[in-house]
C-alpha cells in the first residue's frame, strides 16, 4: 500500500501489487466486468488466459471461459459473443494473430466491441519467442484499433479504457492492446490497482447498449454481396469512426485520470519540451530510451522521446505538431517490411510530409528486432548520426542495428556451416555500431 497522507487517499483507489505485464492484461479484464473470454494457448500469451480461468474457477470473476481449436474459431466467437451484447476479451500472440487476421477483417467489419490483448512476438521463419512488432503492425489495416504499452501498468490501464473506448456509440470497433513479449509479458512491476467501484462508475455494464442478437428475441442476420458503391459507403463509415475515435479517447481520458490520477493520451512525450531532437520508439523500448535520454540531457544534449501510444487511428496532426519542430527525429522501429523499410518510419515521414517547409531530418533504424536489446550506447549514436543529419541534410540510408561483435558471431556461424551463403551484413542496413550492450 502507499504511505503518507497522499498515499492514504489514493489507497481508497486502488492496491498496489507487482504484476507481470500478463497479470496485469488479466486485472484488467477482472476489472472490466468481462462476461465471456475465448481464448487458444501460445506463448507468450498463456498466462493471461491461465489467471483468468483461475477466476472463473474460484468464482471471483463471473463468466465463462470457453477454449477453441484454433485462433480462428477464438476470433469468430469473440465476434459473436460481443454482437450478442456479451463483455467480450481475448488474447493472442504472434503467428497466433496472424490465424486468426482473415476473421479480425469480418468481426471489425461488423461493428463489434472487444478487447484483445496482443503479446507482440516475432514471426516466423526462422521462428523465434522473443518480441517485435511485425505480428500487431500486419493486423494495422483490419479494422482494430490499437493501443501500444511500454509499463504493466499502462496494460491494465489500456485494458480497461479500450472496453470504453469501445464500446463507445460513437466508435463500435474492437481494439488490440499491445505489449511486448517478455520483456513487458513475464516482468514484473508495480501496479496500481483501482478500486472496483470506482472502475464500475467509469466503465459500466454492457446492459445500456443494443444487443444486435438475442436469445429470447431470435433473429437472423446475413452479410450480403454489396456493389462497389454499397461497400464503399460501410467501408467508409469504418474510417470515419475510427477518425472520430481519438476525440473520444481524449475524452475518456480525462475520466480516467479523474480516477486514478494517471494520465493516457494517445502520444507520450518524454523531456520534450525544450527539446530539439526527437527518439520516436513505440512499446516497452520506450523506457530504455528514457534512460539513454536522461545520460544525453546530462551531457547537454537537448533531446527527448515521443512514444506513440495509439498506432490505430495513427494520431498523425499531434505527431507532426510535435515532430514539426525538431531539428532531427530518429524512428526506432522493431519491425521490417521486407522492401520497404521500418513501418512506423514510414508513417511518421507521411505525417510530416503534409508539414510546410523546413521539415526535420528524418532518420530510420531497425533495432529490437526478434527481442534483440537496444543498448543506451546505440541510442546516443543514433542521435549523433541524426544530429549530423540535421546539420549536412544528408539523411543516411535505413540502418540495422547491429554491433561490430554480432557481426564476428554471424561470420563465425557462417564458417561453421560451411555450405551456407556468405551474405555480406553491407550497406543499407548495417549500421557497424561499436558499445557494449549494458
Amino acid at each position: 500500500m502507499i504511505a503518507g497522507s497522499e498515499g492514504s487517499q489514493r489507497s481508497q483507489r486502488s492496491e498496489r501489487r507487482l504484476l507481470t505485464g500478463n497479470q496485469a492484461a488479466a486485472w484488467g479484464a477482472r476489472l472490466g466486468g468481462v462476461d465471456y473470454v475465448p481464448a487458444f494457448p501460445i506463448t507468450p500469451q498463456t498466462e493471461i488466459i491461465e489467471a483468468l480461468a483461475a477466476w472463473f474457477d474460484d468464482g471471483s470473476l463471473m463468466g465463462r471461459l470457453t477454449m477453441f481449436e484454433s485462433e480462428h474459431s477464438m476470433m469468430t466467437a469473440a465476434g459473436t459473443a460481443a454482437a450478442a451484447g456479451a463483455r467480450t476479451f481475448t488474447a493472442t500472440s504472434s503467428q497466433g494473430l496472424l490465424y486468426s487476421l482473415e476473421m479480425m477483417y469480418a468481426v471489425a467489419g461488423w461493428r463489434v466491441p472487444f478487447v484483445m490483448v496482443n503479446v507482440s512476438r516475432g514471426l516466423a521463419s526462422p521462428i523465434t519467442l522473443e518480441s517485435d512488432h511485425n505480428d500487431v503492425l500486419a493486423a494495422r489495416d483490419t479494422g482494430f484499433l490499437q493501443i501500444h504499452c511500454a509499463t504493466a501498468q499502462e496494460v491494465l490501464d489500456a485494458v480497461l479504457i479500450a472496453f470504453r473506448w469501445s464500446e463507445d456509440r460513437r466508435v463500435r470497433l474492437p481494439v488490440i492492446v499491445n505489449q511486448d513479449g517478455f520483456s513487458l509479458s513475464f516482468t514484473r512491476e508495480p501496479v496500481d490497482i483501482p478500486n472496483e467501484d470506482a472502475v464500475r462508475a467509469f466503465l459500466p455494464t454492457r446492459g445500456d447498449l443494443d444487443e444486435t442478437l438475442s436469445g429470447p428475441s431470435p433473429q437472423s442476420l446475413g452479410v450480403a454481396v454489396l456493389d462497389g458503391s454499397t461497400y464503399s459507403y460501410f467501408r467508409y463509415q469504418m474510417e470515419r469512426a475510427a477518425q472520430g475515435a481519438l476525440p473520444v479517447l481524449l475524452d475518456i481520458e480525462k475520466e480516467f485520470e479523474s480516477m486514478t490520477g494517471r494520465r493516457f493520451l494517445p502520444i507520450d512525450e518524454y523531456r520534450m519540451h525544450d527539446a530539439e531532437m526527437a527518439i520516436v520508439v513505440v512499446g516497452s523500448l520506450g523506457t530504455q530510451a528514457m534512460v539513454a535520454v536522461d545520460e544525453m540531457r546530462a551531457e547537454g544534449v537537448r533531446v527527448g522521446l515521443v512514444r506513440p501510444r495509439v498506432l490505430r487511428p495513427f494520431p498523425r496532426n499531434a505527431l507532426a505538431l510535435t515532430l514539426g519542430r525538431m531539428r532531427g527525429v530518429a524512428v526506432v522501429d522493431q519491425d521490417l517490411s521486407p522492401g520497404f523499410g521500418g513501418i512506423l518510419h514510414g508513417e511518421i515521414a507521411a505525417a510530416l510530409y503534409a508539414r510546410p517547409e523546413p521539415r526535420p531530418s528524418l532518420t530510420s533504424y531497425i533495432g529490437g528486432l526478434g527481442g534483440r536489446f537496444v543498448s543506451v550506447t546505440e541510442f546516443k549514436r543514433i542521435v549523433d548520426e541524426t544530429v549530423v543529419a540535421s546539420i549536412t541534410g544528408h539523411v543516411p540510408p535505413p540502418r540495422l542495428l547491429f554491433t561490430d561483435e554480432e557481426a564476428r558471431s554471424i561470420r563465425m556461424l557462417q564458417q561453421i556451416a560451411d555450405d551456407a551463403p556468405q551474405y555480406e551484413l553491407g550497406a543499407p542496413f548495417a549500421s557497424g555500431l561499436e558499445g557494449d550492450r549494458a
